[in-house]
C-alpha cells in the first residue's frame, strides 16, 4: 500500500484535531497533533515562569523539553518530560500562550524537526497551521480546513464548556478573531492555504462527514501513487 503524509491546516475552531484523529483512524494511519506540541511548550513555559517576550529562553526551553504523543486503545495522550498533561494543555490560558510560543522562530525550528522525524515514513495524518506549507510542502495530500468565524467560535466555546470553563460567546468570538489575526499576520510561518491544498469548508458539515470526505480524497491519492510506482 502506498502510504501518504496527509496534512490538515486551518484556523482555530475549524475542527482540525477531531477530524484529523478520525481520518487517521479510518485510514489506519498515525495521528500527530502539532498544535499539542506548541501547547506543551507553552504549558511548561507557564509552569516555569519563562517570559514570553524572551525568544532565546523559549527556544532553549523547547530544545530541553521532551514531548511524547502517545496513542493507545483509542485514547490520545500528551506527555511533557514524562508527565501526562493531556488535559492541562487544553485550557484557554495555555491556548493563548501557545499562540505566542508559535511565533518564536527558535521554537518552531525545534518542533518542525521533530515533526519531520516522526512522519518520515509516511502513513501519517498531521494537523496544524503550517504543516502543508512549511513542515511537509511535498505531502501527498494537503487539506485546508475552514469554517465561518461564528461557527468556529461556537465550537471553541463548547470545547471550553466541556472542560468546565464557562465563557460568553462574545468573549470567545473576539478571542478567535484575535487568534486569526496573529496566525495570519505572524512573520514566521503564517497561516496560509498551500497552493495545492484542497479547500474543505465544513461550516455546515459535521466532523464525521468531513473526515470521510478527506479519506475519500486520500484513497484516490494512494491509488494514483501506487499506479505511478508501478510504471
Amino acid at each position: 500500500m502506498s502510504r501518504l503524509i496527509v496534512t490538515i491546516d486551518g484556523p482555530v475552531g475549524s475542527g482540525k484535531s477531531t477530524v484529523a484523529r478520525r481520518v487517521a483512524e479510518l485510514l489506519g494511519y498515525a495521528y500527530l497533533d502539532s498544535g499539542a506540541m506548541y501547547r506543551a511548550v507553552a504549558w511548561k513555559a507557564l509552569r516555569e515562569n519563562t517570559p514570553f517576550d524572551c525568544e532565546e529562553k523559549l527556544a532553549a526551553l523547547a530544545g530541553a523539553t521532551r514531548i511524547d504523543l502517545v496513542s493507545t486503545d483509542g485514547s490520545y495522550r500528551v506527555l511533557v518530560d514524562g508527565t501526562d498533561v493531556t488535559q492541562q494543555i487544553r485550557t484557554a490560558a495555555v491556548a493563548q500562550a501557545a499562540s505566542k510560543v508559535a511565533v518564536v522562530a527558535g521554537v518552531r525550528t525545534v518542533l518542525v524537526s521533530e515533526q519531520r522525524r516522526a512522519a518520515e515514513r509516511g502513513g501519517v495524518v498531521m494537523e496544524g497551521r503550517d504543516i502543508g506549507t512549511v513542515v511537509f510542502p511535498d505531502a501527498g495530500l494537503k487539506i485546508f480546513l475552514d469554517a465561518a468565524v461564528e461557527v468556529r467560535a461556537e465550537r471553541r466555546r463548547l470545547e471550553y464548556a466541556q472542560k468546565g470553563e464557562r465563557l460568553e460567546f462574545s468573549e470567545v468570538l473576539e478571542e478567535v478573531r484575535q487568534r486569526d489575526r496573529r496566525d495570519r499576520e505572524r512573520a514566521v510561518s503564517p497561516l496560509v492555504r498551500a497552493r495545492d491544498a484542497v479547500l474543505v469548508d465544513n461550516t455546515a458539515m459535521g466532523a464525521e462527514e468531513t473526515a470521510r470526505l478527506i479519506v475519500l480524497l486520500a484513497r484516490e491519492r494512494e491509488a494514483a501513487k501506487a499506479e505511478a510506482q508501478q510504471v
